[in-house]
């Protein structure tokens, strides 16, 4: 997941004769920048959720991976727990008042006290760990196939597979994950792009293109790919940054009802 590239979604035509469901273009997401926040240009940031008024990010990297709780206004890391220089941390997500991390090649993922990050516990899992989120009831993972796992939150087992389809295709590099609003909210790895997935059927039902989020002078020094999206529930708030981004986006949805009939 280090490696840069150019990967693009497809491009979706205006207009689309009658066909199946599986195989109807998801709706073109439309969106508005409400705040720029400052972000620490030095975060590989691999996982990211928003709670209590506070950002929460897992980093990656072999010898720089961290858990970190983030100032939203300011980008100041106001708590800080380096992971062990073997694992290369990935994505990140709470459950009740712990928060889940998982690894990207170690097959290990940890659990810490969301107040102390006091390491709790660990879990195996087989394959790769890319991004981690959550439902009400389960915990939902992605290895960057085009497969996403449903978890056991006490126990970690694995209790079903979500194959994951754009435009009745398996779409791979599932990266960073989000539950907003009853969907699977996914960063493609490689492009500017976040797709909306129906956890009923695994369907790509929206997308949300974010090509021109930084500009020239944020790029001057080399950042990264768009990986990280955290929801804010309580004031429907959506975040977005990347890969060594100096800068965490508010976004705001548009015409929200698309979301809500992109089914």
């Amino acid at each position: 997941m280090l490696i840069v590239g150019t990967f693009c979604l497809p491009t979706i035509a205006a207009e689309v004769p009658l066909m199946s469901e599986d195989a109807r273009p998801p709706t073109v997401l439309e969106y508005e920048i409400i705040k720029t926040w400052p972000h620490d240009r030095g975060a590989f940031t691999q996982g990211l959720i928003y709670r209590d008024g506070f950002l929460y990010e897992s980093t990656g990297l072999n010898g720089r991976s961290s858990l970190r709780k983030v100032n939203l206004e300011t980008g100041e890391v106001v708590q800080h727990e380096s992971v062990d220089k073997e694992y290369f941390a990935e994505g990140l997500t709470d459950w009740k008042n712990q928060l889940i991390q998982i690894t990207w090649q170690s097959k290990t993922g940890f659990t810490y006290n969301l107040k102390t990050f006091k390491r709790s516990g660990q879990f195996s899992y087989s394959g790769e760990g890319w991004g981690i989120t959550h439902d009400s009831k389960r915990l939902i993972m992605s290895d960057g196939t085009s497969s996403l796992r449903f978890l056991d939150p006490k126990t970690f087992a694995q209790t079903g597979i979500l194959d994951v389809t754009y435009q009745g295709k398996p779409l791979a590099n599932l990266n960073e994950l989000e539950f907003v609003r009853g969907r699977i909210f996914a960063n493609v790895w490689q492009s500017n792009s976040i797709v909306v997935i129906d956890p009923a059927n695994g369907r790509v039902t929206a997308q949300l293109d974010l090509p021109g989020l930084l500009n020239a002078e944020d790029r001057s020094i080399a950042v990264d790919v768009l990986n990280g999206i955290a929801y804010d529930t309580k004031k429907d708030r959506l975040f977005v940054t990347g890969k060594l981004w100096p800068k965490l986006f508010e976004i705001r949805l548009k015409k929200t009802d698309l979301l809500d009939k992109a089914n």
